[in-house]
């Protein structure tokens, strides 16, 4: 298991790049990971934005800046690789940005405009992101060792906990989402078939200037349960425990033990198939057996108990699933949803959904399979960089090459592959 505080953070040198690649994959030389993790960050700080002239955002915040707005689970995933720089990239600040919004009742809007103002109606849950906040301040104390600042969040995470406890949850113990919102925009969530019955929360047009909901599923949500949604508040629960014992609440981390216990419990009993070996979302109490990446949320939850794990990893290692030439495809390969250039979420590599699966890994006891993953995808990365000359927002799952909808200088969650996975698995 790496060790995230062997790094030393500041203005001076960069780490010394080392050529300590003893996978057999791995051909990246020593100059080239020293060029590509120069290269991203010189890219993050280009998206350094707001500052005593911005008329809302007051403080420096580092952020994807591919619009005026500031998105959530954009900046809990930038917290995994700005953790190691964070005197050159503000990303407490970024995060204060959404509490600084939340309101009274605990909500915190996954989209704020560049005018400060939410996005998305409260009353839809296209307006929650994967509730990652807690997540992301345990990757800044990962490094900074610093309590202080859990002290100051934790109240505000608790809200934001209970604020979706209270919103979404079902009598089932699990939970509703919108395919939009859970960030994985194009997958389908609901059964094959399905056409609106007038049962889901519906949501209004906001921007068709903008926006085209034809396939994202804006009326279903209430008919169903979302098995990523229900493990990222499992998640979220397990992190709130840490930050509890962390600060000395230790009577509030056995509660939140609790309450994530019997989230994982539910998933379990509801969504686990045992003749797939796979955890699927329900569509009206029915199992909707469409594999999607999402599913592994369970990894990094901790939540699969120890005798189906061997056949939920099997896919992983599967060429006609998500093991393709690049791994970790967002939708198998034997989908006849999967896209081998892509498709957005129909297929490509993401860094927060990789990274999410490497993690995962690592914390159910698989550190060899973990860094296995992330050396093919640095070395994948590596490859299109070599091409290109910069980091994509998504990567084609049959090629070295970019997914077929990607942005460039994505810098952006996408500097995951150059800086953090270079600190925790090649800089061993």
């Amino acid at each position: 298991m790496f060790n995230r505080r062997q790094f030393v953070t500041g203005t001076a040198a960069l780490p010394a790049l080392g050529a300590c690649l003893n996978a057999p994959a791995m051909t990246v030389s020593s100059s080239l990971q020293r060029e590509m993790y120069e290269r991203a960050l010189q890219i993050a700080q280009t998206k350094v934005r707001g500052g005593a002239n911005h008329p809302v955002y007051k403080q420096p915040f580092v952020d994807a800046a591919f619009s005026e707005s500031i998105f959530l689970w954009d900046t809990c995933f930038i917290a995994c690789y700005a953790k190691y720089h964070q005197d050159r990239l503000p990303i407490g600040q970024a995060l204060d940005n959404f509490y600084d919004r939340q309101d009274e009742d605990g909500y915190i809007c996954r989209e704020y405009t560049g005018s400060g103002a939410p996005f998305w109606p409260k009353d839809h849950p296209v307006s929650i992101n994967p509730p990652l906040l807690a997540f992301a301040e345990l990757e800044l104390h990962s490094i900074s060792d610093d309590t202080s600042r859990l002290e100051a969040n934790y109240p505000k995470l608790v809200r934001f906990h209970d604020y979706i406890r209270r919103t979404l949850r079902q009598p089932d113990g699990l939970y509703i989402s919108d395919a939009f919102g859970s960030g994985m925009d194009n997958i389908p969530r609901y059964p094959d078939g399905w056409s609106d019955d007038g049962q889901g929360i519906v949501l209004t047009n906001l921007h068709p200037e903008i926006f085209v909901y034809d396939g994202l599923s804006p009326k279903w949500n209430r008919q169903g349960r979302s098995v990523d949604m229900s493990a990222q508040m499992v998640l979220f629960a397990k992190d709130l425990a840490r930050i509890a014992r962390l600060i000395g609440q230790t009577a509030d981390a056995a509660a939140w033990e609790t309450i994530g216990a019997e989230t994982a419990s539910a998933i379990n009993e509801k969504c686990w198939n045992e003749a797939d070996g796979f955890y699927y979302d329900l569509g009206y109490d029915q199992q909707i057996r469409r594999a999607h990446i999402g599913a592994y949320w369970m990894l990094l939850a901790d939540a699969v108990p120890t005798e189906r794990l061997p056949r939920f990893l099997e896919p992983l290692n599967d060429s006609s699933k998500f093991n393709r030439k690049l791994p970790t495809a967002t939708m198998p390969g034997d989908s006849d949803l999967f896209q081998p250039d892509g498709g957005y979420w129909r297929g490509s590599i993401w860094a927060p959904t990789s990274y999410m699966v490497i993690r995962g890994l690592e914390r159910v006891g698989k550190p060899s399979m973990a860094r296995s993953i992330a050396l093919r995808l640095y070395s994948a990365t590596s490859e299109v960089y070599r091409d290109t000359g910069t980091f994509w927002e998504n990567y084609a799952p049959d090629a070295f090459a970019p997914g077929n909808e990607s942005r460039s200088d994505f810098c952006g969650w996408s500097a995951i592959f150059p800086i953090t996975l270079w600190h925790e698995y090649l800089a061993l």
